[in-house]
């Protein structure tokens, strides 16, 4: 039940979102790499992010995708984001918050592998480097449903106006 209120707000979140107009338009923006650590399963992360500008005022997407090693398992999960960035600076630091889906496949290194769905709520912090270069950020995830427990990653978005 808990599973299908998180995609039902998602999917409400995307259909509303619109009737708004949007100060950054909808197209690709950026692009970086990530790198950062999770607990349960105990992993180093790495992977890329594309950064698509806002659909909505301050409503970012922000799709990824990372493999994680470590912990006897190899994690690779395409996420989907969504994040709300709370000022329009982009000079100063900027707190947003969000959550992301997507599908997370699990490899043992013992045998066997599945796939699971992922879902998350982040937040974090980002910072413009200069006026042309892109941004960096920090970042926390939090598990929902069938990934990891948490997640603390920092990126760089190279190319983003």
């Amino acid at each position: 039940m808990y599973k299908t209120f998180v995609i039902l707000m998602v999917a409400l979140t995307v259909a509303t979102s619109s009737l708004v107009a949007a100060p950054r338009t909808f197209g690709l923006h950026g692009a970086g790499p990530r790198v950062g650590v999770s607990i349960d399963p105990d992993q180093v992360h790495f992977g890329g992010h594309l950064d698509l500008g806002d659909f909505a005022t301050r409503l970012m997407i922000f799709p990824s995708i990372e493999i994680g090693v470590g912990d006897d398992l190899t994690v690779v999960a395409p996420m989907f984001d969504i994040a709300y960035r709370f000022r329009e600076d982009w000079g100063s630091w900027n707190p947003y918050v969000g959550g992301g889906v997507g599908p997370v496949f699990v490899s043992s290194d013992r045998g066997g592998s599945n796939s699971e769905l992922g879902l998350t709520v982040q937040g974090g912090i980002q910072k413009r480097l200069t006026s042309q270069s892109g941004f960096m950020f920090l970042e926390f995830k939090v598990g929902l449903a069938d990934y990891t427990d948490f997640k603390f990653t920092v990126g760089w978005c190279f190319g983003s106006k």
